[in-house]
């Protein structure tokens, strides 16, 4: 396991290389000029000139990634223009409220799907295996962004029971910094107002979210219950005598949520990388809203940091994984 781990840290470095390498060079040729953002329309020739020196854009595109990379290193990505702070301080303040929603659109997603799939699976061609599928291929056909636009109107502006916007309600003060997510900060610290507060706003764009997962998690998890359950060791296990309830969780679920855990992985890299659509249409501060923000200010540093953070998050996820893999089935680890 540990020659597995350092592989893939290896693995990482080089994705991260790659990553650096295609994204630089990428966002040079977009059209639109940081300099005259950051001066303004009405900026002479010579701000301009002043502006582009102070941040190396006057400089070639080789000897510019060279001193990317330099600062790379020392853990300096650079200061956004949009912000004018540094990136690094822009991605702890909006990265933990994507955690956060992703946390929840996972639970909300993951949970009801292996119920769901659990119960279709044990009730096979029967009512309540076709309402399953229905409401999977339901969660998988309908776009986020639509249910988003759907849950707000409806939920919050029609029945007004949820907060539509934003992390917090208007005048209320963020909870004292402990981990960047409101909900757990306001436990920790002791401000339950603040804690449910935050909650009831990660609502409506987690229930967005979660409905993809939902739909792509109950088909596959249904689909590999079914096909476990006709192995030969599971008819073993119940001619031995063992109750159903055991035979189903330790058996079957067990072997059947291999394919599901690759599934959960790419799922939670894609939502933490952020939903931009999502978190725009909530108004939601997390690091979607800040990239989506940084591609129309043609912010370099900032979009190379967030795709630098994506990366990064992918190759972990699939780090964790394979050694989730490791776990659960004992024939990859003996091999």
């Amino acid at each position: 396991m540990g020659r597995l781990v350092l592989r893939r840290l290896v693995f990482v470095l080089f994705v991260v290389w790659g990553v650096t390498l295609i994204t630089f060079f990428l966002s040079r040729v977009v059209p639109g000029d940081p300099a005259r953002l950051i001066a303004g329309p009405r900026a002479s020739a010579a701000a301009l000139a002043h502006i582009r020196a102070i941040y190396g854009l006057n400089e070639p595109l080789a000897q510019q990634y060279v001193r990317y990379m330099s600062d790379l290193l020392h853990g300096n990505l650079g200061i956004s223009f949009m912000t004018r702070r540094p990136v690094t301080q822009d991605l702890r303040t909006y990265f933990p409220a994507t955690i956060e929603l992703t946390v929840l659109a996972l639970i909300l997603g993951v949970v009801p799907a292996i119920l769901a799939a659990m119960l279709a699976a044990r009730r096979r061609a029967s009512g309540v295996d076709q309402t399953v599928e229905l409401t999977a291929v339901a969660g998988v056909s309908i776009p986020a962004f639509w249910l988003a636009l759907l849950l707000q109107y409806v939920v919050g502006v029609k029945l007004g029971w949820l907060p539509i916007t934003g992390r917090l309600a208007a005048g209320a003060a963020p909870p004292p910094h402990i981990t960047g997510m409101y909900t757990v900060d306001g436990l920790l610290s002791g401000h339950i107002g603040t804690s449910v507060s935050a909650f009831e706003h990660l609502l409506l764009p987690a229930i967005a979210l979660a409905a993809g997962v939902y739909g792509l998690m109950t088909r596959i998890v249904r689909a590999s219950l079914l096909e476990v359950t006709g192995e030969d060791y599971v008819r073993t296990a119940e001619a031995k005598g063992l109750p159903r309830r055991r035979v189903m969780l330790r058996h079957i679920l067990r072997n059947a949520m291999l394919p599901a855990v690759t599934i959960l992985g790419l799922e939670f890299g894609v939502l933490a990388g952020g939903v931009f659509v999502v978190e725009y249409i909530f108004a939601f501060p997390g690091i979607g809203q800040y990239a989506f923000n940084a591609f129309a200010a043609s912010d370099y540093n900032a979009i190379m940091g967030v795709t630098l953070l994506v990366a990064i998050l992918y190759t972990l996820t699939n780090l964790v994984v394979d050694l989730i893999y490791l776990y659960l089935d004992p024939r990859i680890r003996y091999a």
